[in-house]
């Protein structure tokens, strides 16, 4: 079973991440600001990786006039997120699925937040360049996950532990949850992640976030 399919898992979902992920809330209100650099009004935003809805949530509250498609390959994930962002509903079309399953647009921007990560490498370059076809010229596309450079990467992932311990995680919890990024994750490093959206054919890449294993960068078509 997925653990984003486990009910305990996502019955927790809307408090997990904002102790493992520095800054996770600031993290969306940058998305948010990066994309309305280019995304005016009426815009449609594609949320890649929207189950929980809390990006979502955001974004619909920050712009009351732009729609959005979120997709998830968790229909239990996607249940929360229609929870989350009740409030916007009429401005929301849910897909159950990965970015093949998503509408072709062309959309204003893009977003894929704390999803890459769990991708090997062709497969993200494909969901990279699958994105990159659905966006209009000149839209911009923000991505944050785990980016870690190889040299060091076990001191990285223990100040990962120590900042989720610090922030209400268990001690065990978070550094068995250390221990399963490095051995299940296909991680790649900050360098290889931007090399990658280069070849997926973005322009203009820039990172925008670092919080110890996180990195976030914004790119355009």
């Amino acid at each position: 079973m997925s653990v984003f399919t486990d009910p305990d898992t996502v019955a927790r979902y809307t408090e997990g991440p904002a102790r493992l992920v520095p800054g996770l809330r600031d993290l969306h209100r940058m998305t948010a600001l990066l994309l309305a650099e280019h995304a005016g009004e009426g815009a449609g935003i594609l949320v890649l990786g929207a189950g929980g809805g809390q990006e979502l949530d955001l974004f619909a509250r920050y712009r009351a006039d732009w729609r959005f498609v979120g997709v998830d390959p968790s229909a239990e994930m996607l249940a929360l997120a229609r929870e989350v962002t009740r409030d916007h509903a009429a401005r929301i079309d849910w897909h159950e699925g990965y970015i093949d399953d998503a509408p072709t647009g062309p959309f204003e921007g893009a977003t894929c937040l704390l999803t890459l990560h769990f991708l090997p490498r062709e497969e993200r370059l494909h969901t990279l360049t699958e994105l990159r076809r659905r966006l209009k010229p000149g839209a911009p596309l923000i991505v944050a996950h785990h980016s870690v450079p190889e040299a060091g990467r076990a001191l990285w992932l223990r100040r990962y532990a120590d900042f989720a311990a610090s922030n209400g995680v268990p001690p065990e919890s978070a550094r068995t949850a250390a221990a399963a990024i490095a051995e299940r994750l296909p991680l790649l490093s900050p360098t290889e992640d931007e090399a990658l959206l280069q070849e997926a054919g973005f322009t203009d890449v820039g990172l925008f976030y670092a919080g110890f294993t996180f990195r976030g960068w914004a790119a355009t078509t």
